[in-house]
């Protein structure tokens, strides 16, 4: 790429927002190494910039009246980015975070992870604010020059739900973290309290409705007492939106809700499991199941698209809308785990996805976007 300028929209970076957050923070220093004639600038709020500054490769810019929450987020993507972009004499700009302009303006490449917005509506209560950021997703897209996504799954959906041409939507597979095995994972652990002699079933997400993390408690419900294994769902604010259900099912003594946890107890808490399950309804890619595989923990996923996607032959499915069904599977998932062997391949399998390849495709889409628009 000839010497360009690119201005990526990090203005709903705070560092909690799991996935999409993860995906920057991961390619973005590979891009900058990939495209050595770029300048790279970053724009995004005052909640994020110590943030993006510990990784982003170029100068960042700070609006200051764009705090954590989806509005201001959302006013900036829709009113700031691309006047700023043209007064920073951009040659493109990349949204990696499922929305930014909704006007054609400055070059656009806007990296879609999924269309769950439409996909999973939720309760009355959260369908106006879907509807805001539904509608917003979908003339980001429409008018963006190119959209990224991280599944054929995501690609379909995006087709389907925001009426965007498969000739402009591209495929690039997210790459999973490298194992860092932590040499005291019990010590790690134990502020959480977890009992040595139990079986540990691990799922991590935020509490939005497609995680689907009601139907994974009311699945654990179903097992037996005596062979219940305990249940740890990190991924939250404290405290945990899913605390009253834990209670209501009387699961107290058979599910820890940890809140955030830090890189270093996440790798405790893979090493520490014996069965990670995602019940998921809807994802864009299913960043935790490629993570767990990778760490040779056994994986049992919601059976649908996506996530057959991404965890191929290595993982065991069920549907896990139905809590019966989805009992059955995890006490016969903790009865028969796979053997070395299967382990090994599960492993093989999810080091297929690197963060380095996706970076290869990604710095090809936004080279050909800048050449392809500058003509």
């Amino acid at each position: 790429m000839a010497r360009s300028r690119i201005l990526v929209d990090l203005l709903g970076f705070t560092g909690s927002r799991g996935g999409t957050e993860t995906y920057v923070r991961e390619l973005a220093p590979r891009l900058a190494e990939r495209l050595p004639g770029v300048q790279w600038a970053a724009l995004t709020g005052r909640t994020g910039t110590a943030k993006v500054e510990g990784f982003f490769p170029g100068r960042v810019h700070t609006l200051p009246w764009v705090g954590a929450d989806a509005a201001t987020w959302a006013l900036g993507a829709v009113g700031a980015t691309d006047l700023l972009a043209r007064r920073a004499r951009a040659d493109l700009v990349w949204a990696p975070a499922n929305f930014g302009p909704v006007r054609r303006g400055v070059p656009r490449v806007v990296t879609v992870h999924d269309a769950i917005y439409d996909e999973v509506r939720g309760g009355l209560a959260q369908r106006a604010q879907r509807g805001v950021t539904s509608t917003l997703m979908r003339r980001s897209a429409r008018t963006a020059d190119r959209v990224l996504t991280v599944s054929h799954a995501a690609a379909a959906s995006i087709r389907t739900h925001l009426g965007v041409d498969a000739a402009r939507i591209a495929v690039v597979h997210n790459g999973s973290a490298e194992p860092r095995p932590v040499d005291d994972p019990a010590t790690v652990l134990a502020p959480l309290g977890l009992a040595p002699d139990r079986a540990v079933l691990l799922s991590v997400g935020n509490r939005m409705p497609h995680k689907n993390f009601s139907g994974l408690l009311r699945a654990v419900a179903t097992l037996p007492r005596d062979t219940r294994p305990l249940t740890v769902i990190a991924g939250s604010r404290l405290p945990d939106p899913l605390a009253d259900e834990v209670a209501l099912l009387g699961l107290h003594r058979d599910v820890v809700l940890p809140g955030w946890v830090d890189d270093t107890q996440l790798e405790a808490l893979f090493q520490r499991a014996d069965l990670y399950v995602c019940p998921s309804i809807v994802e864009g890619f299913g960043l935790p199941v490629v993570d767990a595989l990778r760490r040779c923990v056994p994986v049992l996923a919601n059976d649908v698209p996506v996530l057959r996607e991404v965890g191929g032959d290595a993982a065991r499915f069920a549907d896990a809308t139905d809590a019966t069904v989805f009992g059955a599977a995890i006490a016969s998932a903790l009865a028969a785990p796979p053997d070395a062997a299967a382990r090994a391949s599960a492993r093989d399998w999810a080091s297929r996805f690197t963060w380095d390849d996706a970076a290869d495709a990604t710095a090809a889409v936004l080279d050909a976007t800048v050449s392809e628009t500058s003509r």
